[in-house]
This record gives structure tokens, sequence and C-alpha cells, in this order.
């Protein structure tokens, strides 16, 4: 029996997942790292830490259930989208931190691109909303404040790559310096039309040409694990930023399927086959993931901070253990008593944009305790996704039928609930909630012809759990009332 390798590195942790013919997941292991926070609103890792995390995470993997490598016929690659990593071509030492896609220390140099006569042409060009998030000006800034890197950049010494550029060759031992669609339509570098990079966009932001990975479609081999790292030469089949392997996974092949996952952040997308969007309420148009070589597209809506308002009551706050706990706590009450969480501890994503945002708790009386804090916190993942949706429909004109749902926090059946009722709409919950791996798993086994394609995969997707609203639509209104108001005070 052939099996798939997915390698998921996402930004706390690196997970490996095991896959069999039929698409089960057989095998899973996770092994975290750090973030480091050295300035306000400045989110950087340690490349190198990343890389011995996942590599360790595969062979944990394999070594939970005794595959043998040999039988591994596809390794598929996902990763945190825009963490950037900038490193020697000779000795593979990264030049400086990577730069994690929360981190806000390019925001005054974005706000003035947008402000010049560029601005208009880097957002028509990418379909991106010029912000911090995107590479592009991260790699600008190692090369502007790392001493001598723009040189070494432009005589070709030195190498970029999101998270799955830089996995892939050191996977690969340097042989393959390759990034696909979905990642590099996340740069801010890539013309979205034409799927590569543009001439213009690297003048804009000052980033050689010589330094950038070659683009491939998400599925497809681009290079071969060497066997001294896993114990056999396993090809390397498929490639997909993390949110656009989630849709995948989700099976959303085709236009109008719709997922949302709730991981650090969330991200709501809706596939629109090989129609290019143009969103008038500044949400991105990005790549998405396709199972052959043309070119396919999604709109996509991005939370900086989901889940990881979570670890912050656990981790900053202690009010909790773990994030298991805060289910049981949220339902200790009725509802959160008007109090609010808007964590936009490094600004807000869309539809806002606002890097200027901070975190906020509002609406706190003498009654307010521990457990509204938390139902709150949990709140407001919801209410943000509930923006996203919002904007989503409005750039479509068309209502979205039932919102699919996976990551980490989508486990929690409170915040299901609670999405489903402020949505208004059904929210489905696979079997699988781990479809990032999955999707990656797919990429890769279509290539290596383990499954035939999309409609194949998209027979595997199985419902575990159907959320129907509940909440009336005076209530639903009344919440999001408050929502908007705290969101104000954010801001």
């Amino acid at each position: 029996m052939p099996f798939v390798l997915s390698l998921d590195e996402g930004t706390t942790s690196a997970r490996a997942a095991l896959y069999n013919e039929r698409g089960e997941r057989i095998a899973m292991h996770s092994v975290p790292f750090d973030c480091a926070y050295p300035h306000p609103g400045w989110v950087e890792q340690d490349a190198t830490a990343i890389w011995k995390a996942q590599l360790e995470a595969a062979r944990l993997t394999l070594a939970q259930v005794g595959v043998n490598p040999a039988d591994i016929a596809a390794c598929g690659i996902t990763n945190q989208r825009e963490t950037t990593v900038v490193w020697d071509k000779k000795t593979g030492e990264p030049v400086a931190p990577a730069i994690v896609w929360q981190c806000r220390r390019t925001a005054d140099f974005c706000n003035e691109l947008k402000q010049s006569l560029d601005g208009g042409l880097v957002e028509s060009k990418t379909g991106l909303v010029i912000d911090a998030y995107f590479s592009g000006s991260k790699i600008r800034w190692i090369l502007h404040n790392v001493p001598g890197a723009m040189a070494r950049a432009q005589a070709g010494e030195l190498l970029f790559g999101n998270i799955d550029t830089w996995l892939i060759w050191n996977l690969t031992g340097g042989e393959a310096h390759v990034t696909d669609f979905t990642n590099a339509s996340r740069t801010m570098l890539m013309d979205l039309e034409t799927g590569d990079w543009n001439d213009e966009l690297l003048r804009i932001l000052d980033v050689p040409r010589a330094m950038l990975p070659r683009i491939v479609p998400s599925s497809g081999r681009v290079g071969t694990i060497l066997p001294s790292l896993l114990g056999a030469a396993i090809p390397i089949s498929g490639i997909a930023g993390d949110q656009q392997a989630a849709l995948a996974g989700q099976a959303c092949f085709r236009p109008g399927l719709s997922k949302n996952t709730y991981g650090t952040g969330c991200f709501a997308l809706t596939h629109t086959g090989g129609t290019r969007p143009h969103s008038r309420n500044r949400l991105l148009g990005t790549r998405a993931a396709s199972a052959d070589a043309t070119a396919q597209f999604a709109v996509e809506g991005s939370v900086f901070i989901g889940g990881a308002v979570v670890q912050w009551i656990r981790d900053g706050l202690g009010l909790i253990k773990s994030a298991a706990e805060t289910e049981e706590i949220a339902l200790s009450i009725p509802n959160a008593g008007g109090v609010h969480v808007v964590p936009a501890f490094v600004g807000l994503g869309a539809p806002y944009w606002d890097s200027a945002a901070r975190g906020i708790l509002c609406g706190l009386t003498r009654n307010s305790g521990k457990a509204q804090i938390v139902r709150a916190a949990l709140e407001s993942i919801a209410f943000q996704s509930r923006d996203l949706i919002d904007a989503m429909e409005a750039d479509s004109g068309e209502s979205i039928a039932e919102l699919r749902v996976d990551g980490g926090a989508a486990v929690n059946n409170f915040l299901m609930q609670f999405q489903a009722d402020i949505l208004g709409k059904p929210v489905v919950r696979p079997v699988d909630v781990e479809t990032t791996a999955l999707g990656a798993a797919y990429l890769a086994g279509i290539a290596e012809g383990i499954w035939s394609g999309a409609d194949e995969v998209e027979s595997f997707w199985r419902v575990e759990r159907r959320f129907e609203p509940q909440m009336g639509d005076a209530e639903r209104a009344t919440l999001m009332d408050g929502w908007r108001d705290a969101v104000r005070r954010s801001r």
C-alpha cells in the first residue's frame, strides 16, 4: 500500500502526517517551536529551529507506525505563508531571524507605499492590499537592515524563501529552490494574472530577482528528499500555502465552495475557479492550489489573531491551563455579559487593514469575571470571521450556503455553535479537521498517480458534525452592534 507524507509547518509548531491510499490519516506528530517578540508589534523565529522541528516531526511520525520509508510514494509541503527567510546560498545559514507573517515592523513603509504613485499598481498587479503582512516588504527590510545583505543578494549569494521554499531547499540538500503559485501570490512580488515575478514590483520593493525561487504548480514533482534524512528518496510532489492547502483538504476545488480555518489566525477562502477576483471590500485575490497546471483563484479574508487569543488568555493572563477548558467555561454562563475582547495585538486584518489598531478588553462591570473574559475571547474569533463572510458576500453578491471549518479551534463545540449563530448559516465540520496537512497530501498524491484527481479526493470528504444556527435575528443584530462598537474603540 502506498503512503503519502505531509509536512505541515505552522506558526507555533511543525507537524507531519501520514495518509493511506484512501486519504485516511494513520499517524501525526507535532513538534513546537517558539516565536520571539523583540519589540512591540515585531514577531520573529529561528528558521533553523523550524527546519529541525519539521524534520523531527517527520521522523517521529514514521516511527509512530513503523512504516518503511520506501513505501512512501510522495510528500506534500504546506506552510505558514508570508513568513520570510533569507539565507546564504553556500552555507545555508539564515542571515537574520525569520520575519513572521504577523510582524508589523514594515508597517510605516507600507503606509508610505500606499500613498505613493506606485500604490495602485502594486494592488492591481498582486490582488493584495498593501500591508506589512506580506513577504515583499519583509525581504526589503532584511536587505536594508542586515549589513552587506543587499550587495550579496544582487550578486546571487543570498536566497529568499517563504517557509515552503526553505524546507524544500533543506530537504533536497540545496538542489531545489522553488515555491508554488499559492505562496508566490502572497509575496507582493508576483503578478496574479501571469503567475510570474514582476519586474515593476521588484523595482518598487527593491528586491533583486536573483534571490527569488522558481515558481512551480502546486501539484507536480519538484525534487527528492535526501535518503539520509528519512531513510528513503521520497519525491516532493505537492506544495501549497496553508490556507490554500486547507481549501484543497476541504475538497473545495470548485467555484463557490468556502472554508474557514481556525488556527493562530483565521482565514476564510472562497474558490472562484479560473476567474481572478477583484474585491471591493478589501479582501485579497490569491491563487488557489490546483490539481493540474491550470490557473485557479480564490478570494480570501485574513484575521491576524484567531486561536492565538486563547493562547493569550492561557499564557498572558493565566486564566486557563489548557485551550480545552474554554468550552466548558464559556458554556457555564448564558452570555458574555456585554464584555468584548478585540484581539488586535498586531493590528486588524481584513476587512479593516488597520495596523495601528490595538487590542482592548471592554464592557467590564463588577460582575465580570474569568468566565466572561474567556467567553468573550472565544466569541471574538467568531465575530471576526463573520466580518470576513459579510465582506465575501458583498463582493460576490451571493449568499454563502454553508461554511466548512477546520483547524485546531474548530474542535471547540461552543465556538462552532456560536459561529453558526452569529453567521445565521450552517457550520460544517469534517471528520478530519487537520485539512491543511490533508490538502498537501492530496496535491502530492495526485501528482504521483495515487489519486486520479480532484473528483476522487472530493469523494473522501465526510461530515463529522453540522451546527445549525439557533439564535434569533434580533439577538444576532444586538451582538453584532456590540462587537462593531468594540472594534471602533480598538481603532
